[in-house]
């Protein structure tokens, strides 16, 4: 434990913006899973619609600094490259 009263505040706040970070990845994998679900049971109008949400979703953590901007664009690539293999089947 830091006996300095700027090394404790540091703790705190590390430990808040830790739970806030953990919260919003949390809320992508979920969206993504979801996703995953809709192309898993093979319904393209659905995964479609869903898409945009889970984009934005995925967008909106890298805009708070919780991934940085070429991981969100894999996971994006990922998963339109699922749905669009969906579609030629």
């Amino acid at each position: 434990m830091p006996n300095i009263k700027s090394a404790k505040k540091r703790v705190l706040v590390n430990a808040k913006k830790n739970e806030v970070n953990k919260s919003n990845k949390s809320e992508v994998k979920s969206a993504i899973k979801k996703l995953n679900d809709v192309i898993d049971s093979g319904n393209y109008e659905e995964a479609v619609k869903l898409y945009p949400e889970t984009a934005a979703i995925i967008d909106s953590s890298v805009s708070k600094g919780v991934y940085h901007k070429n991981t969100a664009a894999n996971k994006k690539s990922g998963l339109s490259k699922r749905i669009n293999a969906m579609k030629k089947d």
